[in-house]
């Protein structure tokens, strides 16, 4: 439905803020269910609780700019004012309080430093006013009300008793993401996958390559039937170190039992605490979902397999060790990485994105070096780099 004006006063936010409206609006943060006050904005600041349950920091629309300032200082409680995305209207605010904020304190309930050197400290205080707005609010986001229906549909389809979840960025998806996602499955009849979708997109990997890839591994692979593959618009309250509460909130909202998480999350935060290890979700209140903590997984040279440091007795330094930075390290320059890293398919759509069209007389080369059925067809730069993976692959000569 198209939305049309109610008030002649607008504020302008971004996308980033429409998206995090959404989730409340949606009661994807639940307990949280609006915009806070004054009064419970410092509440939760202080004790990081909100109706018992717990939430890391206030949930406040404060929108930069100075006509955003002049219009908040002129806002009066009761007055409806019209909010704006790129110059579109996209919902309305009933006031019910404005009050001043410190951008400086927020930014560190919200990252844990004031550090300029934090890229979401810098991205954060570049949108972040001096005056925040609190009262009921609307706005039109119907994506994720589809990606509910989709989880319910899902769930409903095959009778899912044990839904799962998993935040993945996967840049690049490679194969201890794919363990992973597999040992997941084994333990439940639906595994939701959120793959991250930021508002500062990555030119490297974009968010349509990664679901690509994903997508090209769940069909293929697995029982399709029981993946779900969905985005998580990765706002800025996701971004700092309170992330993994956040993500268990959400999954928790969007219907699924259990999160999955690594053994090496940033956000667990494992501490010894009177002589046993503890994490974050020790001390967290008013959660039901399960929290499941998987191990981190290598390729031992010696088990010739994906292990983890519990099952394979083998030190360390026989483990090849699956850091996505670095593979991505590889595709940047150009290259190929093994397939014990990652699978063959997923380098070659990566590959020919970051360099399209590289080759200036692809099907020469291809005719030249490749085995192939003796009949002359088009070849895509995908289907190179798979036979020249294929290639690599042959043992006979050493």
């Amino acid at each position: 439905m198209a939305y049309s004006r109610k008030s002649k006063k607008a504020l302008f936010i971004d996308q980033e803020a429409l998206s995090t409206l959404a989730l409340v609006q949606e009661g994807l943060l639940h307990p949280v269910d609006g915009l806070m006050d004054e009064k419970t904005s410092e509440e939760v600041n202080h004790t990081k609780c909100y109706k018992g349950h717990s939430f890391p920091f206030s949930f406040i629309l404060a929108p930069k700019g100075r006509r955003n300032e002049e219009v908040l200082k002129a806002l009066k409680p009761g007055e409806i004012v019209d909010l704006f995305v790129n110059g579109k209207p996209v919902g309305w605010l009933k006031v019910d309080e404005v009050f001043k904020i410190d951008p400086e304190a927020r930014v560190q309930e919200i990252y844990g430093t004031q550090n300029a050197s934090h890229p979401g400290v810098q991205a954060t205080m570049k949108r972040l006013g001096h005056y925040a707005v609190s009262g009921k609010y609307h706005v039109e986001y119907p994506s994720l009300r589809k990606i509910k229906e989709q989880i319910t549909v899902a769930k409903n389809r095959i009778g899912a008793k044990q839904t799962s979840a998993l935040m993945m960025a996967a840049r690049p998806l490679h194969r201890a993401h794919e363990r992973l996602i597999r040992t997941t499955l084994d333990r439940s009849d639906l595994v939701v996958i959120f793959l991250f979708k930021p508002y500062q997109e990555d030119s490297t990997l974009p968010y349509e390559l990664r679901y690509r890839s994903m997508d090209y591994f769940v069909k293929n692979y697995l029982p399709a039937n029981r993946v779900v593959i969905v985005p998580l618009e990765y706002t800025y309250i996701f971004a700092g170190y309170n992330e993994v509460i956040l993500d268990a909130l959400v999954a928790e909202n969007f219907g699924c039992d259990e999160l999955v998480i690594g053994q090496n999350h940033a956000g667990l935060g494992s501490f010894y605490d009177k002589n046993r290890i503890q994490s974050v979700f020790d001390h967290l209140k008013g959660f039901e979902i399960q929290i499941h903590t998987a191990p981190e997984y290598a390729y031992c040279d010696i088990c010739r397999t994906l292990v983890s440091s519990r099952t394979c007795p083998h030190g360390e330094h026989h483990h090849i060790s699956y850091h996505a930075d670095s593979i991505l390290e590889l595709l940047k320059k150009g290259l190929l990485p093994p397939a014990v890293l990652i699978r063959k398919e997923i380098s070659a759509m990566i590959l020919t994105h970051l360099f399209p069209n590289r080759f200036e007389n692809l099907e020469k080369i291809y005719y030249d070096l490749m085995p192939g059925s003796g009949l002359l067809e088009s070849q895509s730069e995908e289907d190179f780099y798979i036979k020249l993976m294929k290639l690599y692959q042959t043992t006979s000569l050493k």
